[in-house]
Parts: structure tokens; sequence; C-alpha cells
């Protein structure tokens, strides 16, 4: 049996049930260990799941830190709010200790770095499989500064000391209580453990795609990034007749939703502005995740939610918060990017989208007014954009980053096996 230990939000899972799925072609068993609020998102995929108990409803974490965590819109803000989680993290660590039994080996993201030590101490092989570029490179800044500092060696140098070292802070003082009152000692190399995987029995995985961000020449050989991991639904969707109608009834709508940004505290307001933007655009619109504000007209058609892999086919450009999972879905689908980000790797997304010309020039959420974002909707038209997100997104739909990146996970298991024998 494969565990992989996942933490975050519905779309930080989504990479992770990718990479279970093919996987689970090949005959394993695989199950996913989460928050038990996503059993029913995993297990309608087939995948075995392994609940953690304590989540955020169960533990009464403060909604102040929070609202921190979600709006951290510099690295400095990001440290700090990650200090304030690190102390709920203590709750969940045994618990991924227990699931990491009985697996032929672990699978982990890298905000679960107790599947690291679990491994060694269990004598079970682990493998760092993260959303997004971690390890250390020269050739440019990590995700939480990339955009928002300027490239030189020493900021790129610092932004991974500190992109390491905040998802270490979020797990370390509760892997230290844990490990003292389970084995007495710390392991010897008890640290951030992202670097270690560096050999072929310790492999890192990346879901990215390497025309987004390109591997770097100077990680070691046994970093595979492959391209994005993304999810085969299990049944084709059947979108409401009534968006399907209203799709056809004239120019490709533009899609606008800021996911769960959208519902913080002081951002109420973002759906009046969306509808009023599209009015001073004069673009069809499909806005999601802004309940029905007043003033909509005929051309804009409110949604709660809907799968981005369909929609995103039928849409002329997206405008969004910048999460990765919505970021490669809109880059994948080949149409104009227009991010709005609010915290944390978000900026990144944003000002990579731009940079390879994809994407407009980014809004930051603070900034957002219906006159800017009009601005940047028709600016997302303009044909260049256009060709240069189209020919990008035909070069992603060549790769195959959850098959490649499986197969990496099979050819250890099989090195292993072999070694035994």
């Amino acid at each position: 049996m494969i565990t992989i230990l996942c933490a975050g939000s519905r779309g930080d899972f989504q990479p992770y049930i990718a990479l279970a799925q093919r996987l689970m072609k090949t005959g394993k068993h695989v199950r996913i260990v989460g928050n038990k609020s996503f059993e029913s998102f995993i297990t309608e995929y087939g995948i075995g799941f392994f609940p953690i108990s304590a989540d955020i409803e169960s533990l009464n974490i403060d909604p102040k830190v929070l609202e921190a965590a979600s709006t951290a819109d510099n690295p400095l803000k990001m440290l700090l709010a990650f200090n304030k989680m690190k102390a709920y993290g203590i709750y969940t660590t045994a618990e991924y200790y227990e699931a990491c039994k009985n697996s032929e080996l672990i699978i982990y993201h890298p905000g679960c770095t107790i599947g690291y030590f679990a491994g060694k101490q269990l004598g079970i092989p682990s493998v760092l499989a993260s959303p997004f570029p971690l390890h250390k490179t020269k050739e440019y800044l990590s995700v939480v500064m990339y955009g928002k500092s300027k490239p030189t060696a020493i900021n790129k140098k610092i932004s991974y000391t500190m992109i390491q070292g905040m998802l270490w802070m979020a797990s370390k003082s509760s892997l230290k209580s844990f490990w003292k009152k389970q084995f007495g000692d710390l392991p010897k190399d008890f640290g951030a453990p992202f670097e270690y995987h560096n050999h072929s029995n310790q492999p890192a995985l990346i879901s990215c795609s390497n025309h987004i961000f390109d591997r770097p020449k100077d990680w070691n050989p046994h970093i595979h990034q492959k391209g994005y991991w993304v999810v085969e639904e299990t049944e084709s969707y059947t979108p409401p007749k009534e968006l399907v109608d209203f799709i056809a009834s004239g120019e490709k709508p533009i899609y606008i939703g800021f996911g769960s940004m959208s519902m913080i505290k002081n951002h109420t307001d973002f759906g009046r502005i969306v509808v009023e933007a599209l009015k001073k655009s004069g673009k069809r619109g499909i806005i999601s995740g802004f309940g029905k504000p007043t003033n909509l007209t005929e051309d804009i058609f409110a949604l709660d939610s809907i799968p981005h892999t369909w929609l995103f086919n039928h849409v002329a450009a997206v405008c969004h918060h910048g999460g990765a999972g919505t970021s490669a879905a809109g880059f994948t689908a080949g149409i104009p990017s227009i991010i709005i980000p609010f915290s944390n790797d978000q900026f990144a997304w944003a000002h990579r989208s731009y940079d390879l010309g994809i994407g407009v020039k980014p809004i930051y959420s603070k900034d957002l007014t219906s006159d800017h974002l009009a601005a940047a909707i028709n600016e997302a038209y303009h044909p260049d954009i256009r060709k240069q997100a189209s020919l990008i997104g035909e070069q992603i739909k060549l790769e195959n980053g959850a098959d490649d990146c499986a197969k990496v996970v099979l050819n250890l298991i099989n090195q292993i096996e072999e070694r035994d024998v």
C-alpha cells in the first residue's frame, strides 16, 4: 500500500488525487491521508482515505489566524502567519504517523514533513511530492518571492531559505514534541528534509509544467518535474442547460472567480466590483463564488462552482486569485489569464503569467477596482497574449506529469523489491 500524506484546501489535494489515479492504474493500492472533511471528495475517485480527525472546526482555530494566513501579501507576513499556525499541528502529527504504518512507500506534501521522519523510523522509503518548485536553485526566485523582489543572487538564496523555512516551521514544533514523547531522542538529521531527497531511493516529485517554470539545470537528477498532475474525472461533466445556452448565445464569455478568497472578511464587495468591471469592458462573463449580485445583467451568468477542466475550455479568458491549481488549469486551457493575487504563492503565478506573455499585468487584491479590472479584461483580448497563451497551452498538454512521476515511484518500489530478493 502506498500512503500519500496531504494537507491544505481542496485545490491542494487535486494533484495528489491525479498521482494516486496513475499509481492505481498499475494495480497499486493507494490511500490519501488528510482532513476528515475531504473524505467524500477523495473516495468518489475510488481512492482509499485515512481521515485525520482534528480539523479547523474541531480545533476551534482563531478565525483571525486563518485570515492572516490567507491574506499574507509579503514574505514577512507569510512568515508570521505560518508561525502562528504551527501550534495547531501537534493535534495531527500522531495521526499522520499512525497512517504511515504498514505502508510500502510514503509520499508526502511539503507541509507534512512527518512523512520523511516516519519513513526513516519505520524503515519505509519516502518521496517528497510538492505542488510547486521547492528546491534551491540559482536560476529563479522561489514562489514566495517571485515578482515581489529583484532576482539577485542573494535574494534567490534567501527566497529558498524562506519557503523551506516556513514549511518546516509549520510542522517543526509539533513534530519535535511528538517525537520526544514517542521515542525520547530526536533523529540525528532533524531539520527541514526537502534537500535530503537527492538520491535514487529517495526522490522528489514536482507538479509543475516545464513551460511555466523550466526545471532548473542545477537541481540534482533525482528531483523530477515532468509537468502538471491533472485529475482524470470519473464521469464526463454535464453542465446546466442554462449555462450551455448562455455560452452559446453570444461572444465567448470571460470567467471570473476568486475561490475561497471571495469569502474572506472585507472582501464581500468583490461581486459588485466584478459586475461593474464587466459592464465597463463590454464583455460577457461567467462569475463564480459571489452569490447573486444585485447589479447582474443578461450578459453575466452567476454560479456557485463548476469544474475548471470543463469550463475553461468554453471561455475566452480566466480571471482568478492565482491559486496554483486554478493557475495550472488556466495555463493548460491555453487562454489568457488575469490574476488578482491575495497572498503567498499567488503572486508568483500572477507575475509568471505576465512575464511569459500569457497574462496581463497583475492587479493586487488591495488595488482592485472596477476600472482596473475592466482595463485588464480588455487587455486580455490582445492578439499577442491570446496567441502566446494558446501556444504554451498546447505545449503543456504534451506533458504527462502525473504518469511520468508515477513511473518514478514504481521504479523505486521495483528497485527496493529487487534489492531485497
